[in-house]
């Protein structure tokens, strides 16, 4: 059985899609659960520890799927840089069209539907000892920076390190460009973002 911190977060995901995240009320989310609203506040310590540490997991969820993109292109033996961040454009793409949380990290715009994005401050003392201290979300800098540094990871290449994680970086930004103004297709992207990808290293 999961435990009652995910079994939380699963029921204010399916809240927030119900309703904006203002209307989100902390004792319909610990009943969705199962758990008491002092176990709650004892896992997140408020509203606002709870929408941080949702929008943490999304974006962590994201990255893994990030991996798992890669580790399939590679299982299928592509190896292709372009390839790589074609697959990776696709999934980010999808993922962010269908998850409002993952689109409001990987691009800084959120509407008022949603909790914060933004990072925060990590108190030096916590309140109590059992009060977990939560990590604010990643910023968009921070989660272009992590997917480039996982596609670069991932390709072979005879080009120099520093231009493979350019032309990923490259490939990545035009992607989240996409997220913020979306194309005629997502294949389409696809495709320009393998032609940016190569062309960048063909260049050196």
């Amino acid at each position: 059985m999961p435990a009652a911190r995910e079994l939380l977060l699963d029921a204010a995901f399916v809240a927030l899609a119900a309703r904006p995240w203002s209307g989100v009320r902390m004792v319909d989310v610990a009943a969705a659960a199962g758990v008491s609203r002092q176990t709650l506040y004892n896992e997140f310590g408020g509203k606002d520890g709870l929408g941080r540490a949702l929008v943490r997991r999304e974006a962590d969820a994201f990255l893994a799927g990030v991996e798992r993109t890669l580790a399939d292109a590679a299982a299928r033996g592509i190896g292709d840089p372009g390839d790589h961040c074609a697959a990776v454009a696709l999934w980010t793409l999808r993922t962010a069209r269908t998850n409002p949380l993952v689109r409001a990290v990987l691009t800084g715009c959120r509407s008022e539907r949603l909790p914060a994005t933004a990072p925060a401050a990590v108190p030096a003392q916590r309140a109590r000892p059992e009060t977990p201290v939560l990590r604010g979300a990643p910023t968009p800098t921070a989660m272009a920076d992590r997917i480039t540094d996982r596609v670069a990871g991932a390709i072979t290449t005879p080009a120099a390190p520093a231009e493979a994680r350019r032309a990923c970086a490259a490939a990545v930004r035009l992607t989240l460009s996409y997220v913020l103004a979306p194309g005629d297709s997502d294949e389409a992207v696809a495709v320009d973002v393998a032609r940016l990808a190569r062309a960048l290293l063909a260049a050196g």
